[in-house]
Order: C-alpha cells, then sequence, then structure tokens
C-alpha cells in the first residue's frame, strides 16, 4: 500500500473505529463493560466505504459487529461508549449494548440473517415513499447458513427494492472455518436471483471506496437491490472470548492491515493521529463512567388494565365474517396510503385462500404484494415497513405456518420498541386463520394460541361471530405496536350473531378490543364458562343443552384480547357462581385456561371450582369422527362439566 494513495481522512477513520474497539476490550477485561462485545478490528474499511458514504437519509440495518458501521455513519462515539458502558446517555440508553443500536436510521439486531428481510421491508417503504433513499444491510458469510436471506434475495430481485446486501467474508462463522460449514460460490448465490453482484475486499481501502460508491449508486439509480462480497478479515476473536484460529494466520494478515502497514510507512503520522484520537476516546469513557444507568421505572412501567362495566346490546348482522373483514380493507386501503397488504396468492381474482384480500390488488395494486411461500420474509418485510411509516398486514395463508414466522415475531417485532428504549414502534399485524374442523390433518388445523398469547409485548386478538369484525379491525389498526390477529378458519363464513338463543342476552362492553357476554335472561347464572374464537360458536350452540343436562344456568364470557384477559369481568362472574369452565380449542396444558385460573387465583380469595376443557394434545387428525373426538364438542363439553360440578 502506497501511503501517497491512501486517503488520511479514511485513515483517521478507521483509526477511530478500532481505538474505541480496543477500549471496548480493555473496559471488558477491567470488568467495567457488560455482556458482551464483537469488535470489528482488521474490518475497520468496510464501515468506512458503504456506511461512509451513504446519505443520512439512507439507512442501515447490522448484526452483531456493528459498531463500525455505527461510527462511520453516525459519527456518534460518545454514544456509543456510553451504551456499552450501560449508561442512560447511551444511544439507547444502555437496553440495548453492543448489538443493538438505533439512532439517525441505523438499527442493529444479534440474529443472524432476521434483519435482511427487515431491511428490504424498510427499503420497499422508501422506494413506496418515492424519496429516493436506499439502505444497506451488512451480513456476514455465516449468515449463508439462513434461509431468512435467500426467501428475502427471491423478493428483493422480484419486486426491485433497492436494497445492498454486503456480505463481510471474513472467512469464519464465530470459531469455524468456512470450508467446514459453506457449500458453492457465494457470488453465484446472489446471482441466481438475477442480482447484480460485485467483489472487493479491505486491503484495498482506495479500491474499496471507488467500488462501494459504484454499488450504492447502481442501487439508487436503478431503483435495484446488489450485494456486494466483500473479503475481509477480524485481527481479534469472535467476541471477548477465546482464539482457536491459527496464529500463522492471524499474523499473515496482520502483516497487509492497512492500518499495520500504515504505522510502519507514516509512522509519526500514526503517532499523531493514534495520539490524538486516544485521548479523546478516554476523556469520554472517563466521563461516560461517572453516569448513571437508566432507572426501571424509565423503561418498564406495568400495563394498568381495566375493563369497561357499560354494557351494550348485541345486534346480529346479515353478512358473513368474511365479507366484513373484506369491506373494512378494501375501505381502508382507499382512505389510507399507509395501509399494505402482504401474503400468498392474494391477488385477484383468487384473493387468498379464505377471500379476505378479495379485490385488493384492484383498488390498489402498488400498496398490495402477492408473496412467494416465504413465512419468515413475509413478516420481516412488514416489520421493515412498520419501522418506517407504513401499516402493513401480513397474512399467513395457515395459522400452524405462523411458527416459519417466529424469529421475526419473537426476536424482532415484540423488541423493536423497548430494544431501542422507546425511539421506534413497528405497529405490524400478522393476520392468520387457525382451527379445525375443516378436516384440513394435523399440519393445517391447529390451534397455537397458547405459543402467541406467551409473547412479551405484542397483543394477541381472536375473532369471534358475535360482534362487527371491523370494531376489532379498527382498534388494531389504530394500534402502534405489534399485533396477532387470530381468525378462526369456520367462522369465516358466518354471519354476525347468527344463532341467538331466546333465554339469553348477547351484550358488548366498551373495550378498544370488546368483551362478550351472553348471560341468562331472567336468572342468575350457576356456572362461568370463558371461551373466545371460533370456540365460543360451538359453545353458544349449546347453552341451553347444557343447562338442561346440568341444571346449571350459564354464563358465557367471551374475550376478544386473548393476550390481556378480562380478569376482572370473569372474577365478578365466578364470584357470583361458584363455578368456572374454561374451553380452547387448543391443547390445555399451559394454555389459555390455565393461565386464566392462575390470574384469578391470585386475585381473589373467594373459594372456586374450575375445570379446563380443551383439544386432547395429539396432530389433528383429518378423518371426521377422529377429528370430532380431539376437539372439544358438545357432548365432551357436557359430560366434563356435569363430572365436575355435580
Amino acid at each position: 500500500m502506497n501511503k501517497e494513495l491512501v486517503n488520511h481522512k479514511i485513515i483517521k477513520e478507521a483509526l477511530t473505529i478500532r481505538s474505541v474497539e480496543e477500549k471496548f476490550l480493555s473496559l471488558f477485561a477491567e470488568g467495567k463493560l457488560n455482556g458482551t462485545v464483537h469488535t470489528c478490528v482488521g474490518q475497520e474499511f468496510s464501515a468506512i466505504a458503504f456506511a461512509g458514504q451513504l446519505t443520512k437519509k439512507d439507512f442501515i440495518f447490522s448484526n452483531h459487529r456493528c459498531h463500525g458501521h455505527y461510527i462511520a455513519f453516525t459519527a456518534d462515539t460518545r454514544g456509543l461508549i456510553a451504551e456499552l458502558l450501560g449508561k442512560a446517555s447511551g444511544v439507547c440508553g444502555g437496553i440495548g449494548s453492543s448489538q443493538h443500536l438505533c439512532n439517525d436510521n441505523f438499527y442493529s439486531n444479534g440474529v443472524q440473517g432476521g434483519i435482511v428481510p427487515v431491511a428490504a421491508g424498510y427499503a420497499l417503504a422508501n422506494k413506496l415513499k418515492k424519496n429516493g433513499s436506499i439502505g444497506i444491510v451488512f451480513i456476514g458469510d455465516g449468515t449463508l447458513g439462513e434461509g431468512a436471506l435467500y426467501e428475502t434475495m427471491n423478493i428483493i430481485s422480484k419486486w426491485e427494492i433497492p436494497l445492498l446486501i454486503v456480505c463481510e467474508n471474513n472467512f469464519y462463522a464465530q470459531s469455524t472455518p468456512q470450508e467446514i460449514n459453506l457449500a458453492g460460490d457465494i457470488l453465484q448465490r446472489a446471482e441466481a436471483f438475477g442480482i447484480k453482484t460485485y467483489k472487493g475486499n479491505t486491503w484495498e481501502p482506495e479500491m474499496l471506496m471507488e467500488q462501494a460508491k459504484e454499488a450504492i449508486t447502481y442501487v439508487r439509480d436503478a431503483i435495484k437491490p446488489s450485494f456486494f462480497l466483500l473479503e475481509t478479515y477480524r485481527l481479534n476473536p469472535h467476541s471477548k472470548g477465546d482464539d482457536d484460529r491459527d496464529t500463522a494466520e492471524i499474523r499473515q494478515f496482520m502483516e497487509k492491515d492497512p492500518l499495520h502497514i500504515f504505522s510502519k510507512d507514516s509512522a509519526a503520522e500514526y503517532a499523531g493521529y493514534q495520539q490524538a484520537i486516544d485521548k479523546e476516546v478516554n476523556d469520554i469513557v472517563e466521563k461516560v463512567l461517572m453516569e448513571n444507568e437508566l432507572p426501571l421505572e424509565d423503561y418498564y412501567q406495568p400495563a394498568l388494565a381495566a375493563n369497561s362495566d357499560q354494557w351494550k346490546a348485541i345486534e346480529p348482522i346479515n353478512k358473513r365474517q368474511v365479507e366484513l373483514i373484506n369491506k373494512f380493507f378494501r375501505e381502508k386501503i382507499v382512505a389510507d396510503d399507509r395501509l399494505v397488504f402482504l401474503g400468498e396468492d392474494i391477488l385477484s381474482p383468487y384473493g387468498g385462500a379464505f377471500k379476505v384480500a378479495k379485490e385488493l390488488s384492484v383498488l390498489k395494486p402498488q400498496r398490495v404484494f402477492s408473496t412467494p411461500i416465504s413465512e419468515a420474509a413475509i413478516v420481516g418485510v412488514a416489520n421493515g415497513l412498520a419501522l418506517n411509516g407504513f401499516k402493513p398486514f401480513a397474512e399467513i395463508m395457515f395459522g400452524d405456518f405462523v411458527t416459519l414466522a417466529f424469529d421475526q415475531i419473537v426476536n424482532h417485532a415484540s423488541k423493536f420498541h423497548h430494544m431501542f428504549n422507546k425511539k421506534v414502534n413497528c405497529p405490524v399485524v400478522v393476520r392468520t386463520p387457525m382451527g379445525g374442523r375443516r378436516g384440513y390433518g394435523p399440519t393445517h388445523s391447529q390451534t397455537l394460541d397458547k405459543f402467541l398469547v406467551g409473547i412479551d409485548n405484542i397483543k394477541t386478538v381472536a375473532l369471534n361471530t358475535f360482534i362487527d369484525p371491523s370494531i376489532i379491525f379498527g382498534s388494531v389498526y389504530a394500534e402502534q405496536h405489534p399485533v396477532l390477529l387470530i381468525e378462526n378458519k369456520t367462522d369465516y363464513g358466518k354471519k354476525i350473531l347468527h344463532q341467538k338463543n331466546k333465554n339469553f342476552v348477547y351484550e358488548q362492553n366498551g373495550d378498544d378490543y370488546p368483551v362478550v357476554r351472553v348471560r341468562p335472561a331472567v336468572s342468575v347464572p350457576t356456572l362461568t364458562i370463558v371461551a373466545y374464537g371460533g370456540m365460543a360458536d360451538v359453545v353458544n350452540g349449546f347453552l341451553e343443552d347444557i343447562f338442561l343436562a346440568t341444571d346449571l344456568k350459564p354464563e358465557l364470557i367471551i374475550p376478544s384480547l386473548v393476550s390481556q384477559l378480562p380478569i376482572t369481568i370473569v372474577a365478578a362472574s365466578v364470584k357470583r357462581t361458584g363455578r368456572l369452565v374454561v374451553i380452547e380449542e387448543g391443547s390445555a396444558y399451559a394454555g389459555v385456561g390455565s393461565e386464566l385460573i392462575a390470574q384469578l387465583a391470585e386475585l381473589t380469595d373467594a373459594g372456586f371450582r374450575s375445570k379446563r376443557i380443551a383439544a386432547h394434545p395429539v396432530p389433528i387428525p383429518s378423518a371426521k369422527s377422529l377429528e370430532n373426538g380431539v376437539l372439544p364438542d358438545k357432548e365432551r363439553i357436557i359430560k366434563e362439566i356435569k363430572a365436575s360440578f355435580s
């Protein structure tokens, strides 16, 4: 490397990044840094070439090795240092620490692969806004084993999303050499999707600056994706721990490191730069160490749940549930440019497996995206759209398939707001039909609600056939945080309040997500039943039969917000009846019924008898008689109520 050819500005930027990274390692060794740290020593020119050449209107998604990218893009050295030292003045208040940063269109998350579809969604939002901004997502060669990456490359190519994927190939996935885990050619992976590719390395920084600029310009001008394979090498361990690599190999790369060469070729200048940068970093650290950490009450405040005690009568609606859902979307997609609808097979004339999306692509084709079979990418892209100002509804064709998107729900959507110290909201909505009774068999009939209600900071909502779904969808649309919306498959074709027993009163309260109560018209109830979603309609069909068989007068309570159960309403009912039955279509162990009974036990000293009735804990069979036997049906429910309370 000829020192006359090296831009001293980028040398000083690289030295700043390295000085900060080495300071982090020394602070960790001194016990002053909590958690972990993944340094980019040896890879600094990647950050400068790519992150450093974006405009401030552009964005970056980075990974666990993100410090260099952050400094090059934001120049916020102090905020980064304070963050890793756990101080309230840190970029995310000390919450995210090394791997989870958010500032000035910069985002990072430590989960490999998951940031790629989120970045794609963020870039798609910019394309929809026509603001000329683009983005870069940094991955490592280890990320090439993640399926979400390939789901996303397919989508960004087909939809021509302006996103640059930079693969920092340092030849190791943590401690595993690349030849053990990686098959084939890296560039050919991107080329197979029709994505334009580039290649460079960090040992020729001046050339890399030009190559990176060319790739960035291509993505911006062509409004298409690109993939840059960047060969580099980290000179430090994967994180703060042991390094099992061959010392001779590390020494070889140290010798070709541009900063090492500069230190020999321009020793005086190097020493001057290093002394000034080290002093600046040390001064920041000294001041930051004296600061306070974020108080818990600033980070977490328990939600104060309250249920309305104002009730009003429910009247039937002579339309099928699915028609009303479709009507909501048809009206809203025309009225609000923020709404984006994503899912498989949703374009007209098909309109989705259950026709929720009927005609939407005719009304607003630019905001209805028919996706490949790529659940992780569907929800990831929706997350990115939500972070960048849109209100995306991601449809997962069958509830069983939501498991394929769990990383995006659990490690991304649910965490963004708190992980980034409330700087951002992610108002994504994931809709999916759940439940059996259609003969679809073990992988298309499950009720997975209990896995969803346990996800912190996400509302799980279940539709029912008792109230107009537009009420629920209106509340969902107003949410600033993620919502999982469960729609029972068998309810789609039913009209609202299609079976109304003359001896019962049907009413809903005033909550944003209304609670429905079905109570005896002229007598005091002696049995409280809680059911929701499709199960509520099933139970409603034989309330009188329960009375005739058991001599118990049932009151049916139907929550729609199942991640925050209406405990006060249920408790008031149970106080009168002394008996509680919770009926759900999923299996009982660790289910919604278990949670409800536990909360009631904590809330009240009054004794009550309880019973959970649920599906048997086996896969849902396709044969009709077997399916009816596994799922709670009229005969079994009445039999178990009678046995429990006679």
